[in-house]
């Protein structure tokens, strides 16, 4: 309220006018499709981000890196090469500790901020190696939570994303990010997720923290979010075979001396000598690869004496994490970006009920998106096609413009759909049911030209691949049919009459 000479001028409070401004842009991105924008605060191997992006793309919302901060270089560069999805012509990626990034009047407005902040000081192995009474005692990573809200009140995201271990939700630093989320307009829920109950086999349990913009309130519900992956029932399913005398399977005798010493000291701590019967294993940490003493192995099945680490391949897998996204690392790093991320079903679900209400709020039916599996051809095929050759990969079908498009791990896996088949095979997944369409138009993405296998794949990873089918026909009415939903010629096919 300002007061001058002869009147009174009444303007709204510059935060509800920050409010407003980032509820407006949110919405009006997802009615359009155009992709929303994601501040990435310590990246790492981009494990989260590919996460969330594989969330909303699984139903219907488009995003993209605005800027990532990561201070590792092969971190972050690994997540450029891997994760090319995540990733256009607009993204800044920034190599630099956090706190070092000057934020001036002119930086970027972004929809959502993630970040998992880093616990080292939180996590009970880090208090107790640094010998802490509080988190934020913590030289190098005490103050972290400073400067991750400094990025979102300056670039005033829709939707604030945070990840840590669970003992994060009782120290002081979360007090004061719930706090200053509140003052700046936000309503902050919070959920102990544990992966083992969203698919994984790692039992690692983790805090997840949203803060949702007033404007957003009542449309998301974090303890509503639902496992959508089915665990697989023991370690054994996802397990490489190593010759059993492959020199990874050693005796480890200074680990089983440790363990009797600390057992004598009562420390109570024992490793995890694992035989691939259980349903689960341990948290795998960053640093994995030093072979430390409470960290699960994998016990010789001739030889109890000998065991050994999990490949990287197979962390991955316990972990649900893409394992394209550790290509070109070497073992050490490998498990560093898979040991600091998170699990990854747990947070593609967060995503999925986000993306679902943002469209909801924005006025979009989620009723007419659905999931399908479609025949997709291996790159690597040598020309005749047949058998191995072909494969299904994830789709979304969107029911009214009857665009077919590849999503998240049939986006990942890079193969093309198999549309020199025509009509195009497509199921759905729990039905069982086939059906085949007929192909109209390719959609917007850039066509691929390349006979390389490898470019291939990159490229369909990088640009995805989409195609309008015939939901009017005969075998397209089936499938509507099938999902219950109205029999109407779409808007594709009147857009090509």
């Amino acid at each position: 309220m300002l007061v001058t000479k002869g009147k009174i001028v009444i303007e709204a409070h510059h935060q509800h006018q920050r409010v407003q401004e980032r509820v407006a842009r949110l919405i009006d991105r997802v009615k359009t499709g155009e992709p929303l924008r994601v501040c990435s605060l310590f990246h790492g191997g981009g494990v989260l981000d590919k996460a969330i992006h594989s969330g909303l793309e699984r139903v219907g919302v488009e995003s993209k890196i605005g800027v990532a901060v990561e201070l590792e270089s092969v971190y972050l560069e690994s997540s450029l090469e891997n994760n090319p999805e995540l990733w256009d012509e607009k993204s800044i990626p920034i190599e630099s500790p956090v706190q070092h990034v000057r934020l001036g009047h002119n930086t970027p407005q972004m929809d959502i901020v993630i970040g998992g902040i880093p616990c080292t000081g939180a996590s009970k192995s880090g208090k107790s190696k640094n010998k802490l009474k509080h988190a934020e005692e913590h030289e190098s990573a005490g103050a972290m939570f400073f400067n991750f809200l400094n990025f979102v009140e300056t670039i005033n995201p829709a939707i604030v994303l945070i990840e840590n271990v669970p003992e994060y939700a009782d120290t002081a630093s979360m007090a004061v990010i719930r706090s200053v989320l509140s003052s700046l307009g936000y309503d902050v829920q919070e959920r102990i997720m544990d992966g083992n109950e969203f698919g994984a086999l790692e039992r690692r349990k983790r805090l997840c923290a949203i803060g949702l913009s007033k404007g957003l309130e009542g449309v998301f519900d974090l303890e509503a979010v639902m496992p959508h992956v089915t665990k697989p029932d023991q370690l054994k399913d996802v397990l490489d075979w190593v010759p059993l005398d492959s020199d990874r399977w050693k005796s480890f005798d200074y680990l089983a001396e440790k363990e009797l010493r600390d057992k004598a000291a009562g420390k109570g701590f024992a490793r995890q000598l694992l035989t691939g019967e259980e349903g689960h294993c341990g948290t795998i940490g960053r640093h994995y690869a030093k072979c430390r003493s409470t960290e699960p192995f994998l016990v010789h099945p001739a030889n109890e004496n000998l065991s050994r680490l999990f490949t990287p391949a197979e962390h991955a897998r316990l972990k649900g994490v893409p394992e394209h996204i550790i290509d070109g690392l070497s073992e050490t790093i490998a498990h560093q970006v898979l040991g600091q991320a998170v699990v990854y079903p747990v947070f593609e679900a967060v995503a999925m009920a986000l993306g679902r209400a943002m469209r909801a709020k924005a006025g979009l039916s989620n009723d007419h998106l659905i999931e399908v599996m479609v025949e997709t051809l291996d790159p690597d095929n040598d020309g005749f096609i047949g058998g191995e050759d072909l494969g299904e990969s994830l789709a979304l079908l969107d029911c009214q413009s009857g665009k077919l498009k590849l999503v998240a791990s049939g986006r990942h896996a890079g193969w093309q759909m198999a549309t020199s088949n025509q009509p195009l095979p497509v199921s759905i997944p729990q039905k069982g049911n086939r059906f085949y369409l007929s192909l109209v138009k390719p959609g917007d993405e850039p066509g691929c030209d390349e006979q390389n296998a490898d470019l291939i794949r990159q490229h369909v990873r990088t640009h995805g691949e989409s195609w309008f089918v015939d939901l009017g026909d005969a075998e397209g009415s089936r499938l509507l049919g099938e999902m219950g939903l109205a029999v109407s010629q779409p808007v594709a096919m009147a857009a090509v009459a």
